[in-house]
């Protein structure tokens, strides 16, 4: 029987919680497995149950690396059958398809794989997971405030945290880490907190899923250190949001800030737990992680598609473009050429599943050390997922503006009423002042914006901050600043790709957590230590 601590994984997309989880080492060894995935998108699930195979081996086979480079379908199924036993672990440990949790038949098989997961373990057990946030999400409330008749109580996704309640119950593990967006700090429910009920239900899930019996929890911020024990016998956390991570301060390149609780079966501590580090790569800029990335060009709808018809859009744009930023700054005179002139010579491939190196990138690595390790494969020979989208002519003029603009004023990025007025977009909202920073560039020199599924929908919130590349971030770049490694392949269409990347945590973000989780596991027994009370001082 393993020693290592078993993880339950819910809600788990493409897996981004779990990566983190599973990579964590300490002293040479991985003292985190995951035992169960449940995720019920298709297409995220594709990819799950892809990743929890790379990860059955200590050298992943090149077959993986052929069929990664293909991105043939057809081909998972060959792969698939050259290593059947590694096959059958990835399968077991993502339940054999999509499951829903909440959904009668999926939950039978979901606790099914949970009790024979845990069926004669003895070590701990580590519950992670965010459920769906869309209800929570600020975004997603603005625009349920225009449906007739809504009400947050009546959405069921508002009260999918129940689900995983009913896994706590189940499992009742030492640890478990729940995430979610920060809107739900201030979502409410017939007038109340949703929160607060969340806080509470969380302390004693068995209670709150009508058990009599069960484990209860204390649950503490990662970010916010409690007072000292000895002055404190009893700590609640003066605000909500000690539990918000400001992902940018602990070393992702993002500003995505998230709710994330940790909870600790009440008993189990001597001492109060680590928190987040601040990192030395406080700052990093969208080049730092994709300035290594092969240049592509965008591709073109409403005209052919063809290299030489984007170069004359683009050259047509470039001499258009000088012309307006000239026009709306008094005195500014920009060189010939501009914003072509310092980009180098423009790309003409628009990249696809798989790029290869070449003379122009071969040995180009990402300058900070420790993002080399967590990023680079050298035996992928190339890049996954790197396929830049296409864009209608006027919004190319539009990104050509807006990248340009952001060089010229220290990456700020233009808002509507900096737009020339031939570039305009027809929306009779755009100078309500609700689409200010419709189009927006991630800078060169800026920390990158918050990835979200949104980004599947259309770049003009992602442009690429390369005048020549005139385009949005592809699915390879949006995965950099989200950390998932380059080996990290993603299934389906583009769209859906691009879904999995912005709905996920951040894998190096989850690495951190699981050494603060790793220590609480490793501490002695509290019974071994008297100093504590036992009244609580945690929520």
């Amino acid at each position: 029987m393993s020693n290592k601590t078993l993880i339950v994984d819910l809600f788990a997309g493409p897996g981004g919680l779990g990566e983190g989880f599973s990579r964590f080492t300490y002293g040479g060894e991985r003292p985190f497995k995951l035992a169960a995935s449940v995720e019920q998108d298709p297409k995220a699930h594709r990819t799950l149950t892809l990743r929890a195979f790379f990860r059955q081996f200590d050298r992943v086979p090149e077959e993986y690396y052929e069929y990664v480079r293909a991105g043939d379908p057809s081909l998972r199924e060959e792969l698939f059958r050259q290593f059947r036993p590694e096959r059958d672990a990835a399968i077991e440990e993502t339940l054999g398809e999509p499951r829903t949790l909440g959904k009668k038949d999926d939950d039978q098989q979901i606790f099914s794989r949970i009790r024979a997961a845990l069926k004669n373990h003895q070590g701990p057990k580590v519950v992670i997971g965010g459920p769906p946030c869309q209800a929570y999400s600020v975004v997603g409330r603005a625009r349920n405030k225009g449906i007739e008749g809504y009400a947050l109580e009546n959405d069921g996704r508002a009260l999918l945290y129940r689900e995983y309640l009913e896994v706590l119950n189940e499992v009742e593990p030492e640890v478990f880490v729940m995430e979610n967006v920060r809107g739900i700090l201030s979502a409410k429910v017939n007038g109340q907190l949703i929160f607060d009920q969340i806080l509470k239900d969380l302390k004693n899930p068995s209670k709150s899923v009508g058990q009599s019996n069960g484990s209860e929890y204390e649950i503490f911020s990662l970010v916010s250190p409690l007072p000292a024990a000895e002055l404190f016998e009893h700590r609640a956390y003066a605000r909500s949001s000690d539990f918000l991570i400001k992902a940018e301060k602990y070393g992702i390149p993002q500003t995505r800030h998230r709710v994330i609780l940790l909870g600790v079966k009440r008993g189990l501590l001597n001492r109060d737990p680590e928190i987040l580090d601040p990192s030395p790569n406080i700052g990093l800029t969208t080049a730092d992680v994709i300035g290594d990335l092969p240049r592509l060009r965008s591709g073109l709808t409403k005209i052919a598609n063809t290299p030489e018809n984007w170069h004359q859009n683009l050259r047509e744009a470039a001499n258009a473009v000088k012309k307006m930023l000239e026009e709306l700054t008094e005195g500014l005179s920009l060189p010939d050429g501009f914003p072509l002139n310092g980009s180098g010579a423009s790309p003409v491939s628009q990249g696809g599943n798989f790029v290869p190196f070449n003379a122009e990138i071969a040995g180009i690595t990402l300058s900070d050390e420790s993002l080399r390790k967590w990023f680079l494969d050298d035996r992928i020979g190339g890049f996954l997922n790197h396929s830049a989208r296409g864009h209608m002519p006027p919004d190319i003029y539009r990104y050509l503006f807006a990248s340009s603009f952001a060089l010229l004023n220290d990456g700020a990025s233009p808002t509507s009423r900096d737009y020339h007025p031939d570039l305009e977009p027809k929306h009779k909202n755009w100078t309500s002042g609700k689409f200010v920073d419709r189009f927006k560039v991630q800078a060169r020199n800026r920390t990158p914006s918050t990835i979200t599924s949104h980004i599947a929908k259309d770049g003009h919130y992602f442009i690429h901050y390369d005048p020549a590349q005139c385009r949005s971030l592809t699915v390879r770049e949006a995965a950099r600043i989200q950390t998932f490694p380059d080996n990290y392949f993603f299934e389906g269409n583009r769209s859906e790709q691009y879904v999995q990347v912005g709905n996920a945590v951040p894998p190096m973000l989850a690495n951190k957590i699981a050494e603060i989780v790793h220590g609480i596991l490793s501490q002695p027994l509290k019974a071994k230590r008297g100093f504590r009370h036992d009244s609580e001082y945690a929520v």
